[in-house]
């Protein structure tokens, strides 16, 4: 069977009729999932908890933390980005040896604001300027007032999100952008 226009090989690499890929690639959204804050205990006194984050079609995972309800993963995870207006969800699960994993919350964030700032000139601003604030509201999972930041030659923005569909539990992320050569860009 050969592989379609549109299907990577299996060594990861696109094959050279699938230039379509990279046609409708914007970029590589690298999403460091930093730490989990008073998140739900699952297990008899803590939880093994682990994030999985989604968008459209593609889903990422952190590792396992043991018997930790304020586990620091700081890990990246990195998504192709073609469509800027899918959101990304975000969900925790209890890890759970003999039976299924519990899930612990989830939240959803979108990253058109994030987009927008990207796509401004930016060059020459100090480090640490702040581009644009976006508030909490019941139609994002913000804790706090998120910022999207010039910082050191990158838009960076740090979220505090509050987990949905539980009693309890945060997730601290950070939003950093990858420019692929020969990708389409923003």
């Amino acid at each position: 069977m050969t592989d379609s226009p549109t299907t990577p090989n299996r060594g990861g690499r696109a094959s050279s009729s699938s230039s379509s890929l990279m046609d409708n690639l914007l970029g590589l959204l690298r999403i460091r999932v930093k730490r989990g804050i008073n998140l739900a205990v699952r297990d008899v006194r803590s939880s093994d908890p682990y994030v999985v984050v989604k968008m459209g079609k593609q889903k990422l995972k952190t590792r396992v933390i043991k018997k930790d309800v304020n586990p620091e993963w700081n890990e990246d995870l990195t998504l192709s980005v073609t469509d800027p207006k899918l959101p990304v969800k975000l969900t925790v699960y209890d890890h759970d040896t003999f039976s299924m994993d519990d899930k612990m919350g989830d939240a959803e964030f979108d990253i058109k604001a994030y987009i927008e700032a990207l796509k401004m000139n930016l060059e020459g601003l100090p480090s640490g300027t702040i581009i644009t604030r976006i508030q909490p509201s019941r139609q994002n999972c913000l804790v706090e007032e998120s910022s999207i930041m010039w910082n050191e030659g990158k838009v960076i923005q740090d979220l505090c999100l509050r987990l949905r569909n539980v009693e309890c539990g945060e997730v601290e992320v950070q939003l950093q952008w990858i420019d692929l050569p020969g990708s389409k860009g923003l």
